[in-house]
Formats: C-alpha cells, structure tokens, sequence
C-alpha cells in the first residue's frame, strides 16, 4: 500500500456553517472523521499545516508550505495532498509548480461548500485527490488540482464561479483527466519547466487591468511606489490605449513588464500594428505571457526575479510552459 502524506492549510473544505449561515473555521478539522473511509486507498500521515481561510494565504505562506513539503518528502512519501481553500488555491498550486519539482504526485483540493451544508463537497474531492495520488499516471505531471472529479494542470487551471461546486476549470487546453468510481484516467500531460527553489521572496509585483481611456498616473505610480515588477491585464491578443504607451515605455527602462491578456481564454500575441498595439509593445521591450492569468503570471515574476533572470530568460521562461 502507498504512503500518503495529507496537509491541512485550512479553507471552506475545513469549516462548518454556524446558526447566523455564515461560514467559519473549526477548531477540529471535520475532514479527520472522513480518513477511516481512505484507508484502503492509502496509508495516510496527516499534518496541519495552518487552519486559515485562503484570502489569508500569501506567498511567503506559500513559499514556506513549498519548503515544508520539500522536506517531508524526505520520508518516503509516494505522493502529497493539500486541501486549501479556492479563492487562492490555483496560486498556490502553481507557485508550488514553480519550486517544489517533486518526484512524486502533488495533489490540491478543497470545498465549495463547508463540511455541514447541504450537499458538502469536501469529502468527495478530499476522497478522489488522495486516489489520484496514489495512481501512476499522475506521476511526472506536475502539481495537479483535483475537483469535482476533474484533473487539472496547476498552469492551466483557474476558479470560474463564486460558488458553483463544478468551478475549476482549465480554459486554455482543457483538463488532463477524470476521476470515475473506478478507474483514474489522464489523458493529456502538461508540458513543464525547470523548477526554482527558492529560500525567500523580497520583490514586489504589482498587477494591474488595463481598462478603455486608463490614464498613465497608475501604472507612474508603480515605479514611485518601489515595485519590482509589473504584471498588466490588456486588451484582446496584447493591445492597450495610447495614453499608457508612453507610461509602458518608460516601465519598461527600469523593471520587467508583463502582459497577459483581461479575456477569459487565448494567449497575447504582438499581431496589431497599430499605436498601443501588440508589435508597438514588443518593440518597447514588454514580455508577452503564454497564457497564464494575471495572479500566476505575478508569481511567475516573483520567482524569476529572486532568481535574477535577465530580460531574454524571462522572456524564455514566459514563451513556453
């Protein structure tokens, strides 16, 4: 039988409705009391790393959770399962892509709905991620969010509904596979790259969305604030309005800007010629994503910073994932 290691950092799968119908954490994790039905799915050790709700989660939490893991596996774990809480739980899974590379499955997972509300999910996503981490297929995948019966890739998966228990979804290239009643099925593999341990994280990215008319004081701020970094959300395949463009170019000068596109599904590609256009902003020296959403994006340029990538790494690292 495989051995399992179970983290709590907390979230809605960890809490309970009170009287008033609000939402809180409990003291005791009510998940304890669904283990005995996984014990002929693994052996299981659990570990409580945190009890918070995941708006509390930051990435030092992260960074610490990425070591934490990083040395547990030194005990012979053949594979992890996180449940977190999923307003910030496909951040921290990727950031965890970004810098544990475990040989084993790395497996996150949480609750739309707390553990004594009608219809609960908890126990149901806690169930199918602690077999989809024992299963082989799973291996060499990255870390993986398993939801709903869904598997997803860490890079491509992001939270589409405020409450809908069907809410992870991967829109760019689709899930990687599903969980039945039997069987543990992965069909597609994610391409990945090179990890980065890091031992802190002391620069500063700033996120902002580029919206019709925005005026170039914000992103001046930026520099006048102390930011390293500058993720920026833009229009369709990579335009923005000309009254930021002198503003970008400026930005550019000093600290590494990204863009990544405000639309839901597709990649930022310099295809517009026009002023504010993609080809404009390549020439200006902006980074185009490959995809990922703005909140992974800034993780993705926290890390490569502390690493001290130069222009054409960071531009590597952002082409392909």
């Amino acid at each position: 039988m495989k051995r399992l290691l179970l983290i709590h950092t907390g979230g809605t799968i960890a809490m309970a409705q009170n009287r008033a119908g609000h939402v809180l954490p409990n003291e005791i994790n009510p998940l304890d009391a669904s283990l005995p039905r996984a014990t002929d799915i693994a052996d299981i050790t659990t570990k409580h790393f945190s009890n918070l709700p995941s708006p509390h989660i930051t990435p030092d939490i992260m960074l610490e959770l990425a070591h934490f893991i990083k040395d547990e596996l030194n005990h012979g774990y053949d594979g992890v399962v996180i449940t977190h809480g999923t307003d910030t739980l496909e951040e921290t899974a990727y950031f965890l892509q970004l810098t544990v590379g475990a040989p084993v499955p790395v497996v996150l997972t949480g609750a739309m709905r707390s553990s004594n509300e009608v219809g609960s999910d908890g126990e149901f996503n806690l169930i199918t991620a602690l077999r989809v981490a024992t299963s082989d297929a799973a291996k060499g995948k990255g870390v993986l969010v398993v939801f709903n019966g869904e598997i997803h890739s860490a890079f491509n998966v992001t939270k589409t509904h405020t409450s809908s228990v069907d809410t992870f979804k991967s829109v760019h290239f689709g899930n990687l596979g599903m969980v039945t009643k039997d069987h543990v099925y992965l069909f597609n593999t994610p391409l990945l790259m090179k990890t980065h341990m890091i031992e802190r994280l002391t620069k500063r990215v700033a996120v902002l969305k580029v919206y019709a008319g925005m005026e170039a004081d914000l992103l001046l701020a930026v520099e006048q604030l102390g930011y390293d970094g500058l993720v920026l959300e833009v229009f369709g395949q990579g335009n923005v309005p000309p009254s930021i463009v002198e503003a970008i170019k400026r930005l550019t000068k000093i600290m590494p800007v990204i863009i990544v596109s405000r639309c839901f599904n597709g990649i930022v590609q310099d295809v517009y010629g026009y002023e504010g256009g993609g080809q404009q902003l390549k020439e200006l020296g902006v980074i185009f994503s490959n995809g990922l959403n703005s909140q992974k994006a800034r993780l993705k340029l926290m890390v490569e910073l502390e690493i001290e990538s130069g222009h054409e790494a960071l531009e590597a690292s952002f082409r392909v994932e």
